[in-house]
């Protein structure tokens, strides 16, 4: 079981260079844990892909369904006081906007249930910095 952040899982609705090596990482290990507010991270996302040309209306409905998919077998962190005071004590160590910062606190969340950090999904680089100074081992290894 790994913490997905809506950057990794978005490669995994769409079609793009990322997608291969996402769908390896679900092989490995298919059990999802995400943030309750990744659908509408990823929904933004790929709103943002229709506005600017890169999907069509088609292409982004098939994407949300793909994600609709997803998030009916995975595990959801929800939201409440312990994420908020979480994500208000990492805003303090790393420099993260707010819904990074939730997701984040999420992770720590799911990782202090289980004893140990476990594995953080994610391709947002400053995202990836602050999982890995708080235990994470961040996968995809992402190479320059």
């Amino acid at each position: 079981m790994r913490f997905w952040d809506a950057s990794a899982l978005i490669p995994l609705c769409l079609n793009e260079p990322r997608t291969a090596r996402l769908r390896k990482v679900t092989e490995e290990d298919p059990a999802i844990v995400a943030w309750w507010g990744t659908p509408v991270e990823c929904y933004s996302a790929f709103a943002r892909l229709r506005t600017d040309g890169i999907l069509t209306r088609a292409d982004e409905d098939q994407a949300r369904h793909v994600l609709t998919r997803l998030a009916a077998a995975w595990t959801e962190i929800q939201p409440g006081r312990d994420v908020r005071e979480g994500a208000a004590r990492v805003l303090l160590l790393h420099p993260l906007r707010a819904g990074d910062s939730l997701q984040l606190a999420a992770a720590l969340l799911w990782a202090r249930g289980r004893g140990t950090p476990g594995h953080f999904v994610c391709l947002d680089q400053r995202l990836r910095d602050a999982a890995h100074r708080e235990g994470f081992l961040v996968i995809p290894e992402l190479t320059p």
